[in-house]
């Protein structure tokens, strides 16, 4: 592990020999085998289902690990999955989460799939990936994942075996005799073979590999991006991105005395790559506090007490989970935790203030995309971190802000605000989706990634990310950032989430909108923050025309605002105003790949087509009949 304090330490680091040269493994499984030889007896994995300080937890050892991994690859590749097949898995956190995924990326191309996803997104994916094995749970109370995969594989007949993993061995006592009472039953309308988990792999050669694993580089996932609408995109990594990502918590961050405690979901790249691969990188401990993760029953009360029992060194999170977390007192001894590592959206200025007065500790942030295997940049562990930007770029990673004019593109100054573009080791240039037509345009000089990002990188080289290039809120050609109205929001002590966006408006193209979530026991109204927006909103455009306080905001898997569903409560609350006395109503708005979104009217009665198309047509957003 290296010192990383400054933009001079990442430059020593990068300048040693060039990425390519230095002497790092081929495969996963090359990468796994290596870290079970140094550590074979230090824990590797450890998963609570329950998510108390005393509750029964499930340890791997590196050795155990690389066992479980070599059986379950060999039952991969006995149901006929070669390196260019595909295994799905649709899984909370579980001890055999990682598995599945190392396992599907040394037998073939593993397929980590949203359990959040309704089943005819899941069975889209399937189809898209042309998945022949999917590894999901076996019916378990207090959740749908069985249900949803069944119904899933009947629209997906390219799955051949479905793969149970059963929740119940990781419980003990009487809750473990009362599951199979209580456990619901799953029609089963499809036709592939279905086998169990345990019984199967146990079946497997556990101490060394039925097939040859070629020391050469290749496609071993795929990851879906986008958030719970839609049909996702499908982005492919290679070998030697996924082994990036770890090699740079391993040179960095890590080392095998570290413990992370991860409560994001290793559906999503977070997890699965700056964690689980920097934590092979370097032999360090991760914990999974509960198949739900942060979403889990009682893991916030109990966030801070598993943190003293499992001696946590780093804490993974994202800024929805820190503000979560600053709703609880700090009732346990946290002195074992170095820092905490926050990504998938900016950190409010004055979250970072309450984490660090409450806990002691320093946030680094970072940022990464799906796209680019994940790893961008991160503020320096060990030196100056500029609260509020993403850091600065990893070793053997190059960004540049790009404004792209007629003819091409030109590079943005310091602190000009242009599209981050993206090259390194994880970029897989020209091939970054499955579908071809999704990577037209999506490089610049064919080798860097354009992220859809907007950035500026300052005098010292540090990233700051100032919002999405679709998020930008357009009020009669005037850009607006979200990002602005937001911050002004979340500055009053009783807002814990806010999500900003356009809604539709006849005369500007778009206004101002904002959707709050309070924290526990608020009582401040929709006018007194109206008033703490013009105190703390310096651009007057900016002004939100709309605050709606609910009393959740949508969320990704990953704590994200989901900004989707706000932009459809947006239109429908428009358009029913527009609507009023014509005997029409938005009865939904649905996403249209070409049109974006759209508005679906439903009739009351008799209707008024003239003044239904007068009203709408003031508008520039799309509608049409159900």
């Amino acid at each position: 592990m290296s010192r990383f304090g400054s933009m001079e330490d990442r430059n020593r680091i990068e300048s040693e020999m060039d990425y390519g040269s230095r002497q790092l493994p081929k495969t996963i499984y090359g990468f796994l085998s290596a870290t079970a030889e140094r550590f074979p007896d230090r824990p590797a994995l450890s998963f609570q289902l329950l998510s108390g300080e005393r509750d029964h937890a499930t340890t791997l050892t590196w050795r155990e690990f690389h066992a479980r991994v070599t059986e379950t690859a060999n039952l991969f590749r006995s149901l006929g999955v070669g390196p260019k097949d595909t295994v799905a898995y649709l899984l909370p956190n579980s001890i055999e989460t990682p598995i599945v995924l190392l396992a599907g990326a040394t037998a073939g191309i593993v397929n980590p799939i949203n359990p959040l996803l309704d089943a005819e997104q899941i069975a889209g994916i399937l189809r898209e990936t042309k998945a022949k094995v999917l590894v999901t749970l076996k019916a378990f109370p207090k959740t749908d994942v069985a249900q949803k995969a069944a119904e899933a594989v009947s629209k997906a007949p390219n799955v051949t075996h479905v793969v149970e993993i059963d929740l119940n061995r990781h419980l003990t006592g009487l809750k473990k005799f009362i599951v199979p009472l209580v456990r619901p039953k799953v029609p089963v309308k499809h036709h592939a073979k279905v086998l169990d988990f345990e019984a199967a792999t146990s079946g497997s050669k556990h101490t060394r590999l039925d097939f040859n694993d070629p020391q050469e580089d290749r496609v071993a996932a795929y990851f879906h991006t986008g958030g719970t609408t839609g049909t996702p995109k499908v982005a492919q990594h290679l070998y030697s991105g996924m082994i990036y990502n770890g090699w740079l918590g391993g040179r960095l961050l890590f080392d095998e005395t570290d413990v992370l405690i991860c409560p994001l979901p290793m559906f999503h790249v977070f997890a699965a790559y700056p964690i689980l691969m920097s934590c092979i990188a370097s032999g360090a401990h991760v914990v999974m506090p509960t198949p739900a993760g942060y979403r889990g029953d009682g893991v916030f009360d109990n966030f801070w007490k598993l943190i003293e029992r499992w001696q946590v060194t780093f804490l993974i999170t994202v800024p929805t989970a820190i503000s979560a977390l600053m709703q609880r007192p700090v009732n346990a001894d946290v002195s074992s935790l170095k820092t905490a590592i926050s990504g998938s959206a900016p950190l409010p200025l004055e979250l970072y203030n309450r984490f660090k007065a409450a806990t002691g500790v320093e946030i680094a942030e970072g940022y990464g995309l799906t796209e680019a295997t994940c790893l961008v940049s991160c503020n320096p562990v060990d030196g100056a971190k500029k609260v509020g930007s993403v850091g600065i770029p990893l070793p053997h990673t190059h960004v540049r802000i790009l404004k792209h004019i007629p003819g091409g593109v030109q590079e943005c100054g310091a602190d000009e605000v242009g599209e981050i573009c993206v090259a390194n080791p994880g970029v897989y240039a020209g091939s970054t989706y499955t579908e071809a037509d999704k990577n037209k345009d999506l490089f610049a000089e064919g080798i860097y990634l354009r992220t859809g990002d907007l950035g500026r990188i300052d005098a010292d080289g540090y990233l700051w990310i100032t919002g999405r290039a679709k998020d930008l809120i357009i009020r009669g050609g005037h850009n607006i950032d979200p990002a602005e109205i937001e911050d002004g929001l979340l500055s009053h002590p009783q807002v814990a989430f806010a999500g900003a966006i356009g809604q539709p408006d006849a005369f500007a193209g778009e206004l101002p909108t904002a959707y709050v979530e309070l924290t526990e026991g608020a009582t401040v109204t929709v006018e007194e923050l109206m008033e703490h927006a013009k105190t703390h909103i310096h651009e007057r455009a900016a002004l939100p025309k709309h605050i709606e306080i609910m009393a959740e905001l949508p969320k990704t898997a990953v704590g994200k605002i989901f900004k989707p569903d706000l932009r459809r409560m947006a239109i429908t609350r428009v358009y029913d105003a527009a609507l009023n006395g014509t005997g029409a109503h938005v009865a939904e708005v649905v996403e249209d790949k070409k049109r974006g979104l759209v508005a679906r009217l439903a009739r009351d009665g008799e209707v008024d087509e003239a003044a239904i198309k007068a009203k709408l047509g003031e508008f520039t957003r799309p509608w049409e009949w159900v």
